[in-house]
């Protein structure tokens, strides 16, 4: 089925580090983003196909853009709308992984536009860790909002999905499995790559 492309589904998954609040994020690869910083770092999140849930759509893109599974006790952070109207769903889990061994799926894309060089590039060029403040700086501001739901959610000590304690109290984090990646490049234009990528 084609994918919906007025919503996408991600996953920002947090850990603990001396007691702090850390979540992932990853920049997005390609030309467009090769210089910028502040703003231009997301949640690893792609569109929804039709029909598709929710979930499984991030934990699916969550796969496709770290070379990571996915799995645990999800919290719900509900939808945010971007600037370009997208709209958003997120899944919060907290996990520990190595952000150098990151690894993304690719996408081949004309660049420049119409000057006929057609070269790949990874969806996500690096990931890192950061304290719930730096990434509120360094994450597209139509996703500040799912930190602030995030740290709303740890803060108040909210138990979700059976919880037995306060998620903001656990510190013993299991090891994500990175299996190995198997799956074929992608083939943008540049108006598909802009909207997976919510330039706008």
């Amino acid at each position: 089925m084609p994918p919906n492309p007025s919503h996408s589904s991600g996953i920002l998954l947090f850990r603990f580090r001396d007691s702090r609040l850390q979540v992932l994020l990853v920049h997005p690869g390609g030309p467009f983003w090769k210089k910028k910083d502040e703003n231009a770092w997301s949640i690893p999140k792609g569109l929804l196909q039709e029909g598709e849930n929710a979930l499984n759509a991030a934990r699916r893109e969550f796969r496709e853009e770290t070379g990571f599974d996915a799995d645990g006790k999800f919290l719900d952070l509900g939808a945010v709308r971007q600037p370009s109207g997208k709209m958003v769903h997120a899944y919060a889990l907290e996990k520990d992984l190595d952000e150098k061994m990151v690894v993304s799926n690719k996408f081949s894309l004309e660049w420049p536009k119409k000057s006929g060089i057609v070269k790949e590039y990874p969806e996500i060029d690096r990931a890192g860790w950061f304290d719930a403040e730096e990434a509120k700086k360094k994450i597209h501001k139509g996703q500040v909002a799912l930190i602030d739901r995030l740290v709303e959610m740890l803060d108040g000590g909210t138990k979700e999905r059976g919880e037995s304690e306060s998620l903001g109290n656990r510190r013993n984090l299991a090891e994500m499995q990175r299996p190995g990646l198997s799956k074929p490049s992608k083939q943008f234009e540049l108006t598909d790559w802009s909207n997976n990528h919510d330039i706008k």
